[in-house]
């Protein structure tokens, strides 16, 4: 969520009283939207935050987050998918990596470059993404220098434009590609999460935001959605979107005007849905879009809202998806920043940068952990669900939706973890801690960060139970042991096949 030089700029920005008085000279600055009305002829867009699994491997959803802060946050989720290539499992055609398998991939601030990235190219991703991204300067054409000017102009609405980030991550990364693109890849399933910071909520660039405006998500490009989602206040003005209300041809999906009306619903979905209705009446005439590490840091919003929104037991999945599910891996990749500074060791302080710097970074630490836990009690949730629904169907009903023979109505799994620095041992994650989360780090970074990533997947214990379900999968040797084994969210007890 912090970006280069401007090492925690947004607080910098707030503390810099001086600039005000050549505020009043600077230029305000915006960014014009782009973003295109639906067409008239449109069809109901695909509003269902959630996937049918209906691949070779059938029984398996795996679903990862890549969490913000920059190149730090892209080069230790790339490590993750490193992890993911050594890993073989079986298909029909023999077996195949399982990054290949991988369902849904969300994405915040600098973990969205990696997201879009793995989405557009998937395996090639691994081929190129370091030298594309990792080891280049992202931050060459913006303005990172403060001085009175620079936080003056950060003050009129923010030190850089909107536009000079996505132009050099179309020239050395993405290539001018739209969400058509995403749109025709089969998976995995890709969110870019954003904060809309008008109505403090999530926005998540896909189907069901972009119906609600009334706009066309398909020309939208990817590599401005990767920009607004890390987009530092004070940094960059916000990345604005239109709404195109008025004789939209696509209405709200069922669940949002359900929600919407539902007083009791869960606090997340229904700021959602509400926020979802007010685009959709013309209520908010432009929507703006800065990081989306100030509401979401785990990028967690889109999967717990699809679980919430379903009005079903085994939602968002459908139904023979359900029946067929075997095991759900849920791992979030979390590059975050450990607790810094001094001023905890002395009676005064903090003050200046340090108190506005912890006052924000405490914020969004807690919310990230705040909708981790809130993720973890949905799944739970999910489970318990999902379970009874299965094992409630009728012998007619297993047959109909293709349950296999001595099929168990009690075989399902969740795995839900959390890829962190701290699997790597105290010495080894203060070391990591102390790589600035910026667009910019040294060759040696890179590489540590990678090693890191990969070496904390083999290190977790959900994954390491999650690969232990998987019949015949073909694991690395030499796994290491960090912490203790973790249980998945399973049945208290077998039940025999029914």
């Amino acid at each position: 969520m912090v970006w280069g030089g401007f090492q925690r700029p947004v607080r910098v920005g707030r503390i810099a009283a001086c600039a005000a008085l050549v505020a009043g000279c600077a230029q305000i600055i915006h960014n014009e939207p782009i973003n295109q009305p639906l067409a008239a002829a449109a069809k109901s867009a695909d509003v269902q935050l959630g996937r049918t699994v209906d691949t070779d491997y059938s029984d398996t959803v795996i679903a990862l987050t890549f969490s913000g802060g920059g190149t730090r946050a892209a080069a230790f989720s790339y490590g993750v998918l490193q992890g993911f290539d050594d890993i073989r499992v079986p298909s029909r055609s023999g077996s195949v990596s399982l990054v290949d398998r991988i369902d849904f991939v969300s994405g915040v601030s600098g973990g969205s470059v990696l997201a879009a990235y793995y989405g557009l190219k998937k395996r090639q991703a691994l081929a190129d993404f370091k030298q594309r991204f990792l080891l280049a300067n992202a931050e060459e054409d913006l303005q990172t220098n403060l001085n009175f000017l620079s936080i003056a102009r950060g003050l009129q609405g923010g030190i850089n434009d909107g536009t000079a980030f996505p132009r050099w991550l179309d020239d050395h990364l993405f290539d001018h590609a739209t969400f058509k693109d995403l749109m025709m890849q089969d998976r995995p399933e890709v969110w870019i999460n954003a904060s809309d910071i008008y109505n403090r909520t999530a926005f998540l660039f896909g189907g069901v935001a972009f119906t609600a405006l009334c706009s066309d998500l398909s020309s939208y490009p990817i590599s401005l959605a990767v920009a607004a989602s890390a987009a530092v206040p004070v940094v960059f003005a916000p990345v604005v979107i239109q709404n195109y209300p008025g004789g939209c041809p696509v209405p709200l999906p069922a669940w949002v005007e359900r929600v919407h009306n539902q007083k009791d619903a869960a606090p997340l979905i229904k700021s959602y849905a509400d926020t979802l209705v007010r685009y959709h009446s013309g209520d908010v005439k432009y929507v703006k879009l800065l990081d989306g590490g100030l509401v979401d840091n785990y990028g967690l919003a889109g999967f717990t809202i699809s679980r919430l929104a379903a009005n079903t037991p085994y939602g968002p999945l459908a139904k023979p998806a359900a029946v067929k599910v075997r095991r759900v891996l849920f791992l979030v990749v979390d590059s975050g920043l450990a607790p810094s500074g001094q001023w905890a060791q002395t009676v005064p302080g903090p003050s200046g940068v340090d108190l506005i710097t912890a006052a924000s970074d405490t914020a969004t630490e807690a919310g990230a952990i705040g909708s981790y836990s809130a993720f973890q009690d949905t799944m739970e949730d999910w489970h318990e669900a999902l379970l009874k629904w299965r094992c409630g169907l009728s012998e007619a009903e297993r047959h109909d939706l293709g349950a296999a023979p001595g099929w168990n109505c009690r075989d399902v799994k969740f795995f839900v973890g959390r890829i962190a620095f701290s699997q790597l041992g105290p010495e080894r994650a203060a070391a990591l801690n102390d790589i600035q989360t910026s667009f910019k780090l040294a060759p040696d970074q890179v590489d540590m960060l990678i090693t890191a990533g990969h070496d904390a997947l083999r290190a977790s214990s959900t994954f390491r139970a999650f690969l232990d379900s998987v019949p015949h999968a073909q694991p690395p040797r030499g796994v290491p042991v960090a912490e203790p084994a973790a249980p998945p969210f399973a049945a208290p007890h077998q039940a025999q096949a029914e």
